[in-house]
């Protein structure tokens, strides 16, 4: 086993990123409860939640979560979540884990069989809901009615925040599971709020912006990333009820900040492209680009509009953020820096992690990934001597060829996604007729650049141009059957792409 030198990394590498009254308002802090006292009180008239045509202050929001608590306080540890994206979600979170209980959050696309499962899994001993989806309950009623059924609109008299600590366990999440099934990951106070932290590192100003809310609550990125970053930043949030209208809702909101999964930000900019203008509005600033690669190609055209498009690295187990990326432009492979407050090392190629940020570890699972306190992340990576670190690929997805050559499909897809006109690909393990195993490479390409090239038929040309790609690469990397596809790769809910199946 090969170990490179751990990476440690201090808060004041970001400093020459950040002006320097946003870098002094950057307080590390340990609890949520701390967080939402803060915000409350300094900025208790400022708009904090823009949900369903209401505006709440953060004096408002501040207020209802007091009056939340009741209804799930008492002898229950872990209460479930089971709502879209909505102030009560936003409401009935904050109740719960200032309270010092532990928030379950189940996706709201779950069905009503195993969200009875999740209960028992992890033992749950009430569940919020909401209205909408109470059908999703009627099993857990039926079977389980020891577990109290609490509606999200609710509220009671108000009760007082508990004492919490960094250690004190507050939410589980689902990990994405798109190489093995999905797990519940246990985060505490600590791990959040540095995840939270370690979110407003690395931008120019980053307190009292508008942020629009998109991805699913249930998602780390869009729960620490978006929801917790926001409130800590004294900063306005839009809950985007549903991805068809995030760009009525910017034309109304006008955000500064967006977070997106690199799919919804191509998207965007392929829109811009197609109707001549700036689909985000002009007063956007930032567009956060996580859960996946984020191409080059997206931070360079997004440049054009004056937006920058930072790409950044993440787990659920670490609470999102590993490393983020104030120098795309300079670095735009990278994902960036690592954050402070963690350890990092490169065993063999795989990163591994310890830290504040960390998870307590997986909920009903007999496995403990951690070796003395690190935790295997299962990705491939590498550093620069500018310490940007860039994620090589997947150990789960290697494939490994017949003469003994590991193939990791990112690395490779890497190399076909340098070309403009190309908007995803995959790189796969196929089977010919006569049984031989090959390398094989389908792709998306990308509309905007298609249409420039003003070909009746403009397949033959991107394969010419993938052949040149394939050329250049290692005889052993070089893929034998290229194929464009008129259609998107199906994909994950998190929205990755689904990768196929290797072959046995």
């Amino acid at each position: 086993m090969r170990e490179r030198n751990m990476i440690t990394q201090t808060r004041e590498i970001f400093r020459k990123y950040t002006d320097d009254a946003t870098f002094e308002k950057i307080v590390e802090t340990d609890t949520l409860n701390e967080m939402l006292e803060r915000s409350v009180s300094e900025f208790a008239r400022d708009i904090a939640i823009c949900d369903n045509g209401t505006e709440y202050t953060y004096e408002q929001l501040g207020s209802d979560v007091g009056h939340f608590r009741p209804l799930v306080a008492g002898d229950a540890k872990r209460v479930g979540i089971l709502a879209s994206n909505s102030y009560d979600f936003v409401k009935a979170f904050l109740a719960i884990t200032t309270l010092g209980l532990t928030a379950v959050i189940l996706p709201a696309h779950l069905d009503d069989m195993t969200v009875f499962g999740c209960c028992m899994k992890f033992g749950i001993g009430k569940l919020v809901y909401q209205s909408e989806l109470e059908e999703k309950t009627k099993i857990v009623a039926a079977k389980r009615p020891d577990i109290e059924l609490i509606r999200a609109d609710a509220l009671s008299s108000s009760v007082p925040a508990a004492k919490c600590t960094a250690d004190t366990p507050c939410v589980i999440m689902f990990t994405g599971g798109t190489t093995g099934k999905s797990k519940g990951a246990l985060l505490s106070h600590g791990a959040v709020m540095q995840g939270v932290v370690n979110g407003c590192y690395g931008y120019r100003d980053v307190f009292g912006q508008r942020y629009l809310l998109v991805l699913p609550l249930s998602h780390v990125f869009g729960l620490i990333r978006n929801l917790l970053t926001s409130l800590y930043t004294g900063s306005a949030l839009w809950i985007c009820r549903n991805n068809k209208d995030m760009f009525r809702d910017i034309a109304v909101f006008r955000p500064t900040i967006l977070v997106l999964v690199p799919a919804l930000a191509e998207m965007a900019l392929n829109l811009s492209k197609k109707f001549g203008k700036n689909m985000l509005g002009e007063d956007m600033k930032y567009i956060i680009c996580g859960a996946a690669p984020v191409s080059p190609y997206l931070i360079k055209e997004y440049e054009k509009f004056g937006i920058a498009a930072f790409p950044g690295y993440g787990l659920t187990e670490s609470a999102n953020l590993v490393s983020g990326n104030p120098e795309c432009l300079k670095y735009p492979e990278s994902v960036g820096i690592p954050y402070p407050n963690q350890e990092l090392k490169i065993v063999d190629g795989e990163l591994w992690l310890r830290g504040k940020n960390m998870m307590l570890g997986y909920v009903g699972e007999e496995e403990d990934p951690r070796e003395d306190g690190w935790f295997r992340t299962g990705d491939l990576v590498r550093t620069d001597e500018n310490g940007m670190l860039y994620i090589i690929g997947r150990i789960k997805e290697i494939i490994i060829l017949s003469n003994g050559e590991n193939i990791s499909p990112a690395e490779v897809e890497a190399k076909f996604n340098e070309l403009d006109i190309i908007q995803d690909s995959q790189v796969f393990e196929d089977v010919l007729e006569n049984g031989e195993h090959i390398l094989a490479l389908e792709v998306v390409p990308r509309a905007t650049e298609v249409a420039k090239l003003g070909l009746d038929d403009p397949k033959p040309h991107i394969v010419g141009e993938l052949e040149k790609i394939n050329g250049t690469l290692p005889s052993f990397q070089r893929v034998s059957r290229i194929a464009v596809r008129d259609t998107d790769f199906a994909r994950t809910p998190s929205m990755k792409i689904a990768r196929y199946k290797k072959c046995n």
